[in-house]
């Protein structure tokens, strides 16, 4: 999987490109962008909650559950001095599904690929290129 950042505009906008796909990434006016999309961080946030829902809705898909509606909130606080980072993840679910359903369905949510690299180790290779 690729992602490309290049900046698009006068302070930090950035298009991101990901396959076919682009996107803009810009920080809020209070941190000296121009608030013209979502931040980094928020766009991690975002990939947590949508792979989150995804994976409950493919799972459900796969085992012939008619589940309704998926939502998948996450807040998303950056590690501090002496604390980790830290998400706080709502999945709601229709009160209509069986208990052994929507228990079964919190732990595949734990399964997404994206909840899995965040609490895994995770390595970097980082090289610079002159271009």
């Amino acid at each position: 999987m690729r992602a490309t950042a290049k900046r698009d505009g006068e302070r930090f906008q950035h298009d991101v490109e990901i396959r076919e796909h682009h996107l803009h990434a810009d920080e809020p006016e209070d941190n000296g962008g121009e608030d013209t999309g979502p931040s980094p961080q928020e766009l991690l946030a975002g990939s947590l909650a949508s792979c989150t829902a995804i994976t409950i809705e493919m799972y459900a898909r796969r085992k012939g559950w008619n589940i309704g509606d998926v939502t998948v909130d996450v807040n998303y606080e950056p590690a501090q001095r002496g604390s980790p980072t830290r998400f706080e993840m709502a999945v709601r679910l229709p009160k209509e599904l069986p208990e052994e359903q929507r228990e079964r369905l919190m732990q595949i949510a734990a399964k997404c690929p994206v909840h899995r690299t965040l609490e895994g180790e995770v390595m970097f290779e980082e090289t610079i290129e002159a271009v």
